[in-house]
């Protein structure tokens, strides 16, 4: 079959693929462009998760496209409605119709002697295998694996008689109501889960084996009402989505510098939320604030159905399944008609895409990561990877801005290939978020591409340093190499051999 050929493909249609195409196409109109999806509708995310209460645990002013205003009086937006501002961004900007749905990428190769990747897909319902081929290909499949989320093996499992449920999966027909539920985690996920569950099932236990910092955020923005009765919502937004980034960024460096005290700023906030009589082991986490994410609850609900009664929380370990629920370490036994294992993800990079280089294998896990956006000596490639202490999207905004950057500089000099050269030896041996300790990560960290000393070599997580450096510095800094067409193919083939 003849590959349909493309200047740009882009892989995922969730948040990161939508946003940077925006970008992408409004700066070049007349460049062809696909985006590869997966699933059967664009939103990545915010169309696989449908479990009770699905939301975002960040506010919407930063959360959302900086092209593109959220203009909401809500904070924290529910699932649908995300899913319906991605499709409605995509079509303002004229790009729905370059998705194409249903595609599972078993590989990508790049070849020296073409300068172009070779992208081959399988179309799910037909079977029929697609090619598609491009100049640049820039990934945007998120970090985790759809296929299967993250659940450990209970032991006795398959003596429960109830029912088994992860949120990645969720049942569209799971009945609930008037049900005993247990759900098994502390992170974002489970947060929002239990109030969600608790206003119809006859209880809801939330088991966790360590606490989460849970941090209580209103979820309207009032400032911004009162802004927005004489100022322009255009401004208003903006105010709000430049207030909200420095709030998060001054809440992250604080956490950093003063571990101990913003520890006891936390554990008062959420004694203050419980109330008095609580017992605070289970909201002491063993770890400090954001070395793992904190989780939101918007108006504080979580906090809300535990004062209320409709939910429990036991901090403890699972010994085994029972018929009839869950028997811990303790002895305790908890009665359930179904169990949601909150479990985690299973990480999986670049939407578990195998790059090649001239059919050779490339090993991410010894390949530095280049301004947290290419990849030490693959050419032509873009990997948009958000932040783990910010809203994710905000490297989805700025690298798109970079790729257009980088387009434009490689026009100006007729450079058909470009890749990122560690000439200086800047290896580490660090991964590139090793300082985040989430299980889900820690999982992953043999599989993850390595950071170096210093330079664009470094992993800041930091979203104003990358501004600077993505939108704002001189794309060329010495480390970019750029090679013109007729030299391309054979420096390729010398950095194959290098690489190999």
């Amino acid at each position: 079959m003849t590959a349909q050929h493309f200047d740009l493909i882009i892989i995922g249609a969730g948040l990161s693929g939508i946003g940077s195409a925006c970008r992408i196409a409004e700066k070049y109109p007349n460049k062809s462009m696909a985006i590869l999806e997966r699933r059967e509708a664009m939103g990545g995310t915010w169309d696989l998760f449908r479990y009770p209460g699905i939301r975002s645990d960040s506010d919407m002013a930063s959360f959302g496209y900086n092209f593109k205003p959220w203009y909401s009086d809500q904070v924290l937006a529910k699932g649908g409605d995300i899913r319906n501002y991605v499709a409605e961004t995509a079509r303002e900007f004229g790009i729905q119709d370059k998705v194409h749905y249903g595609l599972k990428i078993t590989s990508a190769d790049w070849s020296g002697d073409d300068q172009r990747w070779t992208v081959t897909a399988i179309h799910e319902k037909s079977g029929e295998l697609r090619h598609f081929t491009c100049n640049f290909m820039l990934n945007c499949a998120g970090y985790y694996n759809f296929d299967q989320g993250y659940r450990p093996d209970f032991e006795g499992q398959e003596n429960f008689r109830g029912e088994i449920v992860h949120p990645q999966f969720w049942p569209e027909n799971l009945e609930y109501a008037g049900k005993k539920v247990v759900v098994i985690g502390s992170g974002a996920t489970a947060i929002t889960v239990v109030p969600a569950m608790a206003e119809k099932a006859a209880s809801v236990t939330m088991l966790q084996r360590s606490p989460s910092y849970i941090m209580a955020m209103p979820d309207t923005d009032r400032i911004s009402m009162v802004l927005n009765t004489f100022l322009p919502k255009k401004t208003v937004f903006k105010m709000a989505r430049k207030r909200n980034i420095l709030f998060q960024r001054g809440l992250y460096l604080a956490c950093e510098k003063w571990p101990n005290a913003m520890r006891k700023v936390m554990l008062g906030h959420m004694r203050r939320q419980v109330g008095p009589n609580v017992d605070m082991r289970h909201f002491t986490p063993k770890y400090n604030p954001w070395e793992q994410r904190l989780c939101a609850a918007p108006d504080g609900d979580f906090f809300k159905s535990l004062r209320s009664g409709k939910s429990h929380i036991v901090t403890d370990q699972i010994d085994h399944f029972s018929e009839n629920g869950i028997v811990l370490k303790s002895g305790q036994e908890l009665e359930a008609d179904i169990v949601v294992t909150a479990t985690g993800l299973d990480v999986q990079l670049m939407g578990g895409l195998q790059l090649k280089l001239d059919g050779k294998d490339v090993d991410m896990p010894k390949k530095l990561i280049y301004k947290g956006i290419m990849m030490q000596d693959v050419p032509n490639y873009g990997w948009i990877f958000g932040y783990t202490n910010a809203p994710w999207t905000l490297k989805c905004d700025i690298g798109g801005q970079y790729i257009c950057r980088l387009f434009d500089l490689m026009e100006k000099r007729g450079a058909r290939v470009v890749r990122p050269v560690d000439l200086e030896g800047n290896e580490t041996g660090v991964g590139m978020l090793d300082g985040f300790a989430p299980g889900y990560i820690m999982r992953a960290k043999d599989r993850m591409p390595r950071q170096g000393r210093e330079g664009p070599w470094k992993v800041t997580m930091h979203y104003g340093k990358d501004k600077q450096m993505l939108v704002e510095d001189p794309v060329d800094d010495g480390v970019l190499q750029f090679e013109q067409p007729e030299a391309a193919n054979n420096s390729s083939n010398r950095a194959m051999k290098a690489s190999a």
